[in-house]
């Protein structure tokens, strides 16, 4: 892979550090930017103003949770995947399940996004002891109920869509390797996979895609988030104090970029003190839509 240029350093933004801290979101509804922590099983509301993050409120989901996205109504809460499948966050708090086990068995679900057309989807990681790439990509329909979208996963990460809707993009973090798809608006299948970037030197993890359909993979391991285009060019690399990013997105022409400390040693952790923050950095583009699950 050939160098690609730098842009300015990203600087922490919250007071808090996050074990695992994963899957930003602006909730365009409010405004809000939304994360969660996986192994603590919480999701976290904030208001970024572009120097720091104030917490609004966190809440307690009851198992390890991979990703978040809003419900289309107003009041609704949000969507999250959890545990083994999916579960509904109201504001107050309230947790109630919508899908479980729909995860294989030895796996957990990680990264999601919703679709431009109502659906969430969700993938999952292997745990120890689980059968050698038995992970899953899921998709919860707005009438609750689920689908498997691709088998013989490692890791699912980064997902995401171009501006057209009709392709996915996909990360399994295991095999170290961003994919693309062809996504049928109808159904909400994916085929046609297509390797856009194998990496060697750092492990991709979280993603979004920007107005101008280009790609932001956060690189766990390589202290960066990296852009490329839509065929897997290397365009620019966001450098940042931490070796953990975790997963991205945009605001206003600002990435957010969250973080992980878990599994540092004490060396790593002295040379970045600020590891579980989550950071920004002026790129001065803009973030494609963000879409939300339709429930009915």
């Amino acid at each position: 892979m050939r160098s690609s240029p730098d842009l300015a350093a990203a600087r922490p933004v919250s007071a808090d550090r996050y074990e695992l801290g994963e899957g930003p979101r602006l909730d365009p509804r409010t405004g809000e930017l939304l994360w969660v922590d996986i192994r603590a099983g919480r999701l976290w509301q904030g208001r970024f103003t572009g120097d720091r993050i104030e917490v609004l409120a966190g809440h307690e989901v009851g198992a390890p949770t991979g990703a978040v996205a809003p419900l289309a109504l107003g009041s609704a809460g949000w969507v999250v995947a959890a545990g083994q499948g999916f579960r509904h966050v109201t504001p107050d708090g309230t947790v109630r399940p919508l899908a479980d086990d729909v995860a294989a068995p030895g796996t957990q679900m990680n990264d999601g996004a919703c679709d431009p057309y109502g659906r969430f989807l969700a993938g999952s990681q292997i745990l120890g002891g689980a059968q050698p790439w038995s992970g899953g990509l899921y998709r919860l329909e707005p009438d609750g109920s689920t689908a498997t979208v691709l088998t013989g996963i490692g890791c699912a990460n980064g997902l995401g869509f171009d501006p057209a809707g009709e392709t996915m993009y996909h990360v399994d973090s295991r095999r170290r390797r961003l994919a693309s798809y062809r996504y049928d608006p109808t159904t909400g299948e994916a085929s046609d996979p297509r390797a856009l970037v194998q990496f060697h030197d750092a492990t991709p993890d979280g993603l979004c895609v920007d107005a101008e359909g280009c790609l932001w993979v956060a690189m766990w391991d390589g202290w960066c988030v990296r852009r490329f285009a839509p065929d897997g060019t290397p365009l620019a690399r966001v450098p940042l104090p931490v070796p953990r990013p975790t997963a991205v997105c945009l605001v206003a022409g600002t990435l957010v970029v969250t973080t992980a400390w878990i599994g540092l040693d004490e060396a790593t952790l002295q040379t970045a003190p600020d590891s579980g923050r989550i950071f920004a950095a002026e790129v001065g583009i803009d973030a494609a839509p963000t879409y939300t699950w339709r429930a009915k």
